[in-house]
């Protein structure tokens, strides 16, 4: 087993939901199933640290009261596991409502990080969360934002500076999850000019994952931003590779580890982004602790130790592949070599 033991390892809560259907196979799995799921894993003596967590129905209500609150906290810290990263509801059809919308929609957006805000004073308080951002995105589809894109990438900066001053206030921050289906941030160049148009570094920043991240390169979505054309060299990968990340890294505040086919997937009524492979998958494009690295260490080769934990996310994962432990098992074996490769 490693001698690091930073960053901590966990693992998300939210494919027990993103993209499930109830009443189907693929129907959501209850926190608690997720839960069990993640404490049983273990790879030489090594268990996840900690678990990241979506702040909507039926996981986590973003309204929960205090003390129903404090039972799922106390569950939690049970099974020897902190929280981290939450996700809050920024989403038209839940709290929140488009970034780049009008001033209801925007107050909307501003309402759902303010009362994650609620949510994470009452962990911090309770001691199972002692680190991790607020994730957010721009709740809206790129094609609106094309009809327009500086004044789009002007409403959305605005609404991420209000929703800024809420997380400052509670000792917070916000990072901004760069996708191809979020307006605004579909590509690594339009991620990285809404952060500078946001301004607020070190409060408002980026949280790369490493699927999403992948077709950054490919231009899906934002062709003109393509570093990467089909059949590349190992050498042309690594060159658009630490382009791309010597452009996002220094906003980078939070950390997924992934794999990608180099598709793009949807189920439910979730968009089609990056697909999350399984940590083994043969047709993964990525080297997974090699791509780590990018964002992991500094120029210097030092690792970023702002960044407390990174989190493993699957999202979309069919039941069938969630509910089996060897799944977990082979996640869990994959963060460790992360984190024996760029930890501390």
């Amino acid at each position: 087993m490693s001698t690091n033991t930073s960053p901590k390892l966990h693992n998300a809560m939210w494919p027990g939901l993103v993209g499930k259907t109830p009443g189907t196979d693929e129907s959501p799995l209850s926190l608690d199933r997720m839960l069990e799921l993640t404490a049983n894993a273990e790879v030489d003596g090594q268990k996840f640290d900690g678990v990241d967590i979506f702040l909507f129905d039926p996981h986590i209500p973003i309204d929960i009261d205090e003390d129903a609150l404090k039972v799922i906290a106390d569950k939690i810290a049970a099974k020897g596991l902190n929280i981290g990263s939450v996700v809050a509801p920024v989403w038209p059809g839940t709290v929140g409502a488009s970034a780049m919308g009008d001033a209801e929609d925007r107050a909307k957006f501003v309402l759902a990080v303010k009362k994650a805000c609620r949510i994470t004073t009452i962990l911090n308080n309770h001691g199972v969360r002692k680190y991790g951002v607020i994730r957010i995105d721009s709740a809206v589809g790129p094609d609106q934002w094309y009809a327009d894109p500086v004044a789009g990438t002007q409403k959305i900066a605005e609404t991420f500076r209000e929703a800024a001053i809420v997380a400052e206030d509670n000792g917070e921050r916000l990072a901004a999850e760069g996708e191809i289906c979020w307006a605004g941030m579909h590509s690594w160049k339009n991620m990285v000019e809404l952060l500078e148009a946001v301004g607020r570094p070190g409060v408002v920043g980026f949280q790369a994952d490493l699927a999403h991240t992948y077709l950054y390169l490919l231009g899906v979505n934002a062709p003109e931003h393509a570093l990467l054309k089909p059949g590349y060299s190992t050498e042309e990968f690594e060159a658009a590779y630490k382009q791309m990340t010597d452009a996002l890294r220094p906003w980078t505040l939070d950390f997924h580890v992934a794999q990608n086919d180099g598709s793009v997937h949807g189920t439910g009524s979730h968009d089609k982004t990056g697909r999350h492979c399984p940590a083994d998958d043969p047709n993964g494009k990525l080297d997974i602790t090699k791509a780590s690295g990018y964002w992991l260490r500094e120029p210097n080769g030092q690792p970023r130790s702002i960044i407390k934990h990174i989190c493993w996310d699957g999202c979309m994962f069919p039941n069938a592949m969630l509910e089996k432990q060897e799944t977990w098992n082979t996640i869990l074996g994959a963060m460790v070599k992360v984190r024996e490769a760029h930890g501390w």
